[in-house]
C-alpha cells in the first residue's frame, strides 16, 4: 500500500485532522504534509519505519484488527449489496464504516486516476452505459473508470435510440442487456426505474440518476471531495455547516449528499432555496431524525454565513410537471461579490455540474472560476477514482488492483487544466 494512502486511512480510521494526527504521534505538521505527497512529488518524502509501526499499533488498539498494509479481504461487496446482489442503487445501502472502506479504494486508485500507473483487473469486461436521460459529464465519467481498469465500454444515450421506444418493458430490456455486459449502469428519468431494473438481473447495475430521485455515485464522490478539501483544510466531516443552494426539491445529488452526510455527527444543514423548491420533507426529517440541525432558508446572505462547504444545483426545469418557476430570482446567484461577502476565507464551493451558464438562469456564477475556494473541477476529477472504486468493489477485484498496477507508457500531464495546480489530488 502506498504511504499516502496507508496515512489518509489512518486518519479517516482515528478521525483526525493533519494537526491532530501530527500532535497524537509526535511529529511536525510539515512531516506529514510531505509524507501524504505522492511518490512522484518532488517534495515527497519517506515516513519513518518506527511511525509507520507506531500507526499501525494505534490502529489496532483501537479495535482496528485485522488492519495490514495490504489490502484485506472486508466483505464490503456483500455489506453494500442491494437485496443480496452487488448493486448500487441508494446510499441508503452504507453505513459510515462502508463509505470509509469505499473511499479508502478509491484512494488506491488514484495514481491510476492521475494517469501514473495502468491496471487492467478488468480486462475482458463490458459495461452497458444505458442513459435514457441526456448526459455528458457521468456518462463518460463512468466510462473512462471502467475504461481504466481494463474494461471496455458500450453506451446509449436518450429513449428515441432504445427498444424501450418500441415499448419493450423495463424487465426485458434488463434481462437482454445482462445477457451482453457485465455491468450496467442506468441514467432514467423517472424515479425508482433504476431499481425495477435491478431487480430483473444479478450482475452489477449502478443508479446513474433516476429522475429526482437519487445519485449515490455523485454524492460518493462528493463526500470524497469534501473529506479531500478539509484534509488540506484541516478540518473534519463531522460538525461541517453544509449549505445547499438551489433546486432542493428536484436536484437528485443533494437528496443523496443529505443522507450521506447525516451518516456523521453533529452536522449542521441549511438549506436556501425559495418556497416552491424546498427539500422534501421526509428528507428533512431523515437528518433531523440522526441528530443533526437543519436550517431553511429563503436568503441566500443569511444562509451562507458560517458554512464550511456551499453547495450550489442548477433548477431541473426538465423535471418540472405543469409548474412555474416562482421566485428563484438574482438573489440565489452565488457570485464572487456574493462569496467575498458572506463566505469564509476557506469556505468550499461545490456544485454537481452542468452549471447553466447562460444569462437569467442564476445558477453558480462563472466570475468564480479563478477563486481557489471554487471545487468544481477538482470534484469532478474526482469522480474517477471513485467510480474506479465502486465498479472494482462490485466485480470483486478491489483486492488485486495493487499487484496489477504498472507505470504508464505515454507521458502524463503535470496539470489538467490551464490554471490548475500540480495533478496531485491527494494532497
Amino acid at each position: 500500500m502506498s504511504q499516502q494512502v496507508f496515512l489518509r486511512d489512518a486518519m479517516r480510521k482515528l478521525n483526525l485532522t493533519r494537526d491532530g494526527f501530527a500532535d497524537r504521534f509526535a511529529c511536525s505538521r510539515r512531516a506529514l504534509d510531505t509524507w501524504l505527497l505522492p511518490d512522484e512529488s518532488s517534495e515527497f518524502r519517506p515516513m519513518p519505519e518506527m511511525v509507520e509501526r507506531f500507526v499501525s499499533e494505534i490502529l489496532q488498539r483501537d479495535h482496528q484488527a485485522g488492519y495490514t498494509q495490504s489490502v484485506v479481504q472486508t466483505g464490503l461487496r456483500d455489506r453494500i449489496s442491494a437485496n443480496g446482489r452487488p448493486q448500487l442503487l441508494s446510499v441508503d445501502q452504507f453505513t459510515r464504516e462502508s463509505v470509509g472502506e469505499l473511499l479508502r479504494v478509491a484512494d488506491i486508485m488514484q495514481p491510476i486516476a492521475r494517469r501514473q500507473k495502468v491496471c487492467r483487473v478488468l480486462e475482458g469486461a463490458v459495461l452497458a452505459n444505458l442513459f435514457f436521460e441526456a448526459s455528458t459529464r457521468t456518462r463518460v465519467s463512468f466510462g473512462a473508470a471502467f475504461c481504466r481498469l481494463g474494461g471496455s465500454v458500450c453506451d446509449t444515450t436518450g429513449f428515441s435510440f432504445s427498444s424501450m421506444a418500441k415499448g419493450e418493458s423495463i424487465y426485458d430490456t434488463s434481462r437482454v442487456i445482462a445477457g451482453y455486459a457485465d455491468a450496467v449502469v442506468v441514467r432514467h428519468p423517472e424515479k425508482g426505474s433504476v431499481a425495477e431494473f435491478a431487480r430483473a438481473t444479478n450482475i452489477p447495475v449502478i443508479n446513474g440518476g433516476d429522475g429526482p430521485g437519487e445519485h449515490p455515485s455523485q454524492a460518493l464522490l462528493d463526500l470524497y471531495t469534501i473529506e479531500t478539501e478539509f484534509s488540506r483544510l484541516g478540518k473534519l466531516v463531522d460538525g461541517a455547516h453544509i449549505a445547499m443552494v438551489g433546486d432542493l426539491k428536484y436536484g437528485r445529488t443533494v437528496h443523496s449528499l443529505i443522507k450521506l452526510l447525516a451518516l456523521y455527527r453533529g452536522m449542521k444543514f441549511t438549506l436556501i432555496s425559495p418556497p416552491s423548491l424546498e427539500m422534501p420533507a421526509y428528507l428533512v426529517e431523515h437528518a433531523s431524525r440522526n441528530g443533526h440541525v437543519v436550517e431553511i432558508s429563503n436568503s441566500l446572505q443569511e444562509g451562507l454565513r458560517g458554512a464550511d462547504v456551499v453547495y450550489a444545483t442548477r433548477i431541473q426545469k426538465e423535471r418540472f410537471v405543469g409548474e412555474e418557476l416562482e421566485g428563484y430570482t438574482a438573489d440565489f446567484q452565488i457570485t464572487a461579490a456574493v462569496v467575498n461577502a458572506y463566505c469564509k476565507a476557506d469556505t468550499i464551493i461545490m456544485h454537481p455540474l452542468p452549471r447553466d451558464s447562460r444569462e437569467g438562469a442564476n445558477d453558480l456564477s462563472t466570475d468564480l472560476n479563478h477563486d481557489p475556494r471554487l471545487a468544481i473541477f477538482r470534484q469532478t476529477d474526482n469522480g474517477i477514482p471513485v467510480r474506479m472504486a465502486i465498479f472494482a468493489t462490485l466485480l470483486g477485484v478491489e483486492n488485486q488492483i495493487q499487484r496489477n498496477m504498472r507505470d504508464v507508457t505515454w507521458r502524463a500531464p503535470q496539470h489538467v487544466g490551464p490554471d490548475d495546480a500540480a495533478f496531485y489530488t491527494m494532497e
